[in-house]
């Protein structure tokens, strides 16, 4: 199967948000530990000129559904390094689909999807699950995040 980058899914801009800038919501998937991912797309982040709200590794979907709920963030980012944010990622994309008060809010996976190495690719997967857009570990992942972000309306953080 073809890798499919977060360049070739169609129509991924579709859910970025019209309406004045709302803080992103940075997470790990429930099972995984690692933070200087995390830190690292926060710093990211904050330099494309958004709020960022960092929730910490190790989320349990119902905390990330809570807050979901009370910030109503303009992006929702899932990042993972341990290689289960494709199974992880089925399960947490369910969750916040089918709550209909967060249906529209724009979420993104990206990271380690899995540990069956390099030619395996979940991005169509996880894309039809629900994710707007699939950065797998790559080269371009970085970049093509960059991309989709600065497409975001901008709040200057200070």
């Amino acid at each position: 199967m073809p890798d499919i980058t977060s360049e070739r899914l169609p129509d991924q801009d579709h859910h970025l948000p019209a309406e004045r800038a709302r803080p992103v919501l940075i997470s790990s998937v429930a099972s995984d530990s690692h933070t200087w991912n995390l830190v690292f797309l926060q710093l990211l982040i904050e330099e494309l000129g958004h709020e960022v709200i960092n929730l910490g590794p190790c989320v349990p979907d119902e905390l990330l559904i809570a807050e979901c709920r009370d910030r109503r963030p303009g992006l929702v980012v899932i990042s993972t390094v341990n290689g289960h944010g494709y199974q992880d990622g089925l399960r947490v994309i369910g969750k916040l689909r089918a709550c209909e008060d967060l249906a529209n809010i724009p979420v993104v996976i990206g990271g380690k999807l899995g540990v069956s190495g390099p030619g395996q690719s979940y991005a169509a997967e996880l894309a039809g699950a629900g994710f707007d857009a699939v950065f797998p570990d790559g080269a371009e992942a970085v970049s093509s995040f960059t991309r989709y972000v600065e497409k975001l309306p901008q709040r200057v953080v200070s």
